[in-house]
Formats: C-alpha cells, structure tokens, sequence
C-alpha cells in the first residue's frame, strides 16, 4: 500500500509505565513481541512513515525506538491514572510542531490492541485525508442482544427475537485506533467531533488487553492470527536438545544406557546453514554422551548441563559477537522461555509447552525430532538467501 508522508499522516501511540492490573504490560511479549513494538509494526505497516511513542518509561521507550519509531517524552503530569489519552495526543502534537510537523491526519493506536490491522488503519487514514470524515474509529460488527444488571433490554425489545438477517447490526469499538483530523481535534479536544465514521474491522482481532487473562488469551490467539515470516533474518540459530532434535522420548537399557531418535533431514538442514555462515549452538540442561555424540555428528558447538539457560545463551553470543536481536532460539519447554526472552526471535516446535508456543514468535509446524530443526533451519536460509539478491 502507497505511504503517507509526515504532513499527511504522523502515528501516536500512547504508552505509559505505570499500569497497576499488568505491570510492564506495554512491554509485555504477544508472539515474541513486545506490544508496543507491535503497535509501531501496524502503523508502518499501514505506509505512516513518521510513527512515535508518548510514554514515560525507560524499558518502553528501548522498545520503541527498537522498533523503528521515535519516543517523546511524556510528562509526569501526563502519565499518572487519571491522565486521559486524549492529553498525551494533546502534547504530542505540541511537541511535533516545535519540530516543524504539522500532520493533517493523525493516527492514535493503542498498544493494548495487539492485533490491528493494518489494512483498515490506512483506510481510515485515507477517508480523512480525503474529507470524507473528521474522525474514524475502529469497530466490528456485532449482532448481540445487550441487558442491564436489571434485567431490562437495551438494544431490543425483549418481548420479540428476531432472526439475525431481520436484525439491524450495531458497531463495537475496539479501541484498537482513532484517526483523526489533526486541526479539529485540537480545537475540540477529544477524540470524536465533526463527522465521525466507522471503520470495520475483524471481530476475531478485536482484543484489548486490560488484565492478565486478557494477555494469556492474546497469546494463544497469537499462535493462530499472526501471520508466519517467510524467512528468519538471523545470523544464529541456537536449539535446545530433547524435544527439539528428539520427540523427548528416550529408551534406557537395562545397563542405564539412553538412546534417543533423531531426524536425518534435521542433519541436511544443519549442514546447509553452517555451509551459509550460520553460527549454531545446542544448550541443553541435561548432561548426556548422546547430546554430546549429535553434535559431534553435526559438527557444531554444545553446551550441557546448563541450568541458566539466558546466561549462558548471552555470554555465548557475546564472545560470538551476535546481537542478540539477530539470534532464534528453538524451544520446546518451559525451562528454555529465559532464553527465549533474550532473543530477537524465540522460535517454539509445534508439540511445545502452551506457555512456550505463547511466548514465541515462530511455531513451526514440524514437531520436535520430527523436522522441526529442519523447518528452522530452510527459515533462516530463506532470509540468507533474500540478503544475497539485493
């Protein structure tokens, strides 16, 4: 889709520190990424070139500027619980005209909204932009019968149901974005003035995060609404062993000897990522001669009996001098989510633990010892192979 140039369209996304129902919860990981960085994904992702976060917060603001957009700092005064949003917009606009920009559109996203769409975003952005309305907001079609605590009907007359084709729809706001014509909101001070016009979007992405379950069921949602990359853009590719090179099923003989099964196309896969220049590591908690006797096989580097996964992970990528941004580490269970909260992209098998798959990135869709290596591996050639063409 065509972008949007500063004067016509800038992206503010409010994003305090001091939520009280989800602590750190702007930064809080949906699919491997923090949601604020998801919001600043949606907005250039819908053409808006010039996108900034208005937050207090330190960790939120290295999440932003990681992200691509530019951080204004939010006054305290503007960050408390009784701030509304519509003054940290207020203050972003301020401070957007000291430096010379003077959007007619702009474009309010919330970054507890983690699945926006960026398709309807520019639609909205275009419908100002083009006079046919002074604000938009974002909202799914809904048939529901609403009630009181009384008992009495609100959107129907209790004494009469009528089909659902025979039924008038009515329109829920997501919260999820509000488009707005800059100069009448300046003059009105809120987010709806003028001619306000809705703009339809997916109810199955109409989440908005406000407690902790909400982000759990965000995070299984994840995993099934999240469009997969075609590539991994990594310079490494760091495993866990059982679960991942194995199904984490193991045969002991009777003298205490293990055996695991292994996939031979996991081998294929290793082997054209070191011939690429692909550092790789296996971290493995368990200290066993069949680890060690796989990688000898593969010919790359391992270390076992790790219980601090991170720490070791980190001092691994350090001494290798990979950023830890261009790094995916392949999970399966609970005890690999610190190292996975260290990478760029934390990658899960597709029988992973729940609590990995909602922690990830990437689920791929082989199962450990299965070809998922494999899988993993064709991702990160696939974006090796994209460097080489341009």
């Amino acid at each position: 889709m065509s972008g949007f140039s500063a004067a016509e369209a800038v992206a503010v996304i409010p994003a305090r520190g001091g939520s009280k129902g989800v602590p750190g919860k702007n930064v809080a990981p949906v699919g491997g990424v923090p949601l604020v960085a998801r919001a600043v994904a949606a907005a250039r992702a819908a053409g808006i070139a010039d996108v900034r976060v208005s937050t207090d917060d330190d960790a939120i603001a290295a999440a932003a500027l990681a992200a691509g957009a530019a951080v204004i700092d939010r006054p305290g005064d503007l960050a408390g619980d009784a701030a509304t949003s519509e003054s940290a917009l207020l203050h972003a606009l301020d401070v957007l005209g000291a430096e010379g920009v003077e959007p007619t559109v702009l474009a309010f996203l919330q970054a507890t909204s983690p699945f926006i769409e960026p398709a309807p975003l520019a639609r909205a952005v275009r419908r100002v932009l083009h006079d046919e309305a002074d604000s938009v907001l974002s909202a799914f079609e809904t048939y529901a019968f609403l009630w009181r605590a009384d008992g009495s009907a609100v959107n129907h007359d209790a004494s009469l149901r009528p089909r659902r084709q025979d039924r008038e729809p009515h329109f829920q706001e997501t919260g999820a974005f509000y488009v707005l014509r800059a100069s009448g909101f300046r003059e009105a001070g809120f987010r709806f003035f003028g001619r306000t016009a809705i703009e339809r979007v997916g109810a199955d992405r109409a989440v908005e995060i406000d407690d902790a379950h909400e982000l759990e069921l965000a995070r299984v949602l994840a995993t099934v609404l999240d469009d997969q990359p075609v590539a991994l853009p990594v310079d490494a590719l760091v495993t866990d062993f059982d679960g991942v090179h194995t199904d984490d099923a193991a045969t002991v003989r009777e003298d205490g000897v293990e055996s695991v099964r292994v996939s031979r196309s996991d081998g294929l896969g290793v082997e054209r990522l070191l011939a690429a220049g692909v550092r790789m590591l296996i971290l493995s908690k368990e200290r066993n001669g069949v680890v060690g006797a796989r990688a000898a096989k593969l010919r790359i580097p391992v270390l076992q009996a790790v219980d601090d996964k991170a720490t070791a992970l980190g001092a691994w990528l350090a001494e290798q001098g990979v950023d830890p941004e261009r790094c995916a580490y392949v999970g399966n269970d609970v005890n690999d989510l610190s190292a996975m909260a260290l990478v760029g992209w934390p990658v899960a098998v597709a029988d992973a633990h729940p609590a990995v798959q909602r922690a990830a990135r990437v689920v791929l869709r082989k199962r450990g010892g299965q070809g998922a290596v494999r899988e993993a591996a064709e991702l990160v050639l696939a974006a090796t192979d994209e460097r080489s063409r341009t």
